[in-house]
């Protein structure tokens, strides 16, 4: 019997009692409507083949391959293999592995002109310590913005590119995949489904803040990075819990409630293998109503559209990150010196 079970207040339902093999399409439904809701669905207990979890996927949007190619399952290059590789023959740990993932809270597929409606997870094994993921609603986020802020960013759009042009961030690509102009999206969505409002925001590929200074771009950033997670909005999915096991499902809407971060006391010893899959929404993301228009690429992310800023767009030789020419800001220096915490993949 199917059972479904908030939980956190905000973000993150488990699902127990079904077989994903199997799921007649009210049964499915009613796990959309849970995962529409709360941002983060956790099916427990199945026994997937590669093929069976590519049709769950399919259930929520177009599948789509990632980015990194070189993490693409050799058959099937719509699934990304995590966790397998990252020891060499005598035991030391690969770097570039190990900390391919993100480095702090982020949501997947911002560097797309079309994002990832629905990121899945299925894990094939798990630690015995370490290794959590981490949820917060970006709902509440957009619902705990000061009014002062939430007045400076609507109808504003961010530019986000992959990495969000730091150095290095795109090792794990092609060299034919990388050096792409960002892509622009609306800071504030309001969802096609349930119409409700959120902040769209990633502080590891945004590169600015379109139609302001370079000074209040940083600055917006800044502020938005500091307030994206609210203490009452988020999940912590514990991979090694007494509750976790391998044959889950964790999937989380990309779209727009949920971000994820790996945890950073990582579970580099202990064995961890999952398969992830991506979904796209039929189109390009939205805005609140009468905003500005869907995500794009091409010429026109260079030049300031921003309300209130004609002519003051960013221009060559300002900007927040480095990418195509643009030098990188005092912050992003500060940013490349500092630490990078360890993850796991």
């Amino acid at each position: 019997m199917t059972a479904i079970r908030p939980l956190s207040e905000h973000t993150g339902v488990e699902i127990t009692g079904v077989d994903v093999r199997r799921l007649d399409e009210d049964s499915f439904r009613s796990i959309y409507r849970a995962w529409l809701e709360y941002g983060v669905a956790v099916v427990r207990d199945q026994t997937l083949e590669i093929e069976d979890f590519i049709a769950y996927s399919r259930r929520f949007g177009h599948v789509v391959p990632h980015p990194s190619r070189s993490t693409r399952h050799p058959g099937h290059p719509e699934v990304t293999v995590l966790g397998i590789g990252k020891f060499e023959a005598d035991g030391r740990l690969n770097e570039e592995i190990y900390r391919r993932g993100a480095a702090s809270w982020h949501t997947d597929g911002a560097y797309d002109e079309v994002p990832f409606k629905a990121t899945q997870l299925y894990a094939l094994a798990v630690p015995s310590r370490g290794g959590d993921t981490h949820f917060s609603s970006m709902h509440r986020a957009w619902d705990a913005l000061p009014q002062r802020l939430k007045s400076k960013i609507e109808g504003r759009r961010g530019a986000f590119t992959y990495g969000g042009g730091k150095r290095g961030s795109d090792a794990l690509l092609n060299p034919e995949d990388r050096g792409h102009p960002p892509v622009f999206h609306p800071l504030v969505r309001t969802h096609s489904e349930t119409g409700r409002k959120s902040l769209y925001f990633d502080p590891g590929k945004i590169v600015y803040v379109e139609g302001v200074a370079p000074a209040e771009s940083d600055a917006l950033i800044d502020e938005l990075e500091e307030r994206m997670v609210v203490a009452d909005a988020r999940y912590d999915h514990r991979c090694a819990s007494a509750t976790s096991s391998s044959g889950t499902i964790a999937v989380w809407s990309t779209r727009l409630p949920a971000i994820t971060r790996p945890r950073k006391t990582a579970s580099t010893g202990a064995p961890r293998s999952r398969r992830r899959t991506s979904a796209r929404a039929s189109q390009a993301i939205e805005t609140e109503p009468g905003g500005r228009s869907h995500g794009h690429r091409g010429k026109a992310c260079f030049a300031g559209h921003g309300r209130g800023n004609s002519g003051s767009g960013h221009r060559r030789g300002t900007g927040r990150r480095r990418i195509r020419g643009y030098p990188r800001s005092a912050r992003q220096a500060r940013r490349d010196r500092a630490p990078r915490p360890e993850i796991d993949t």
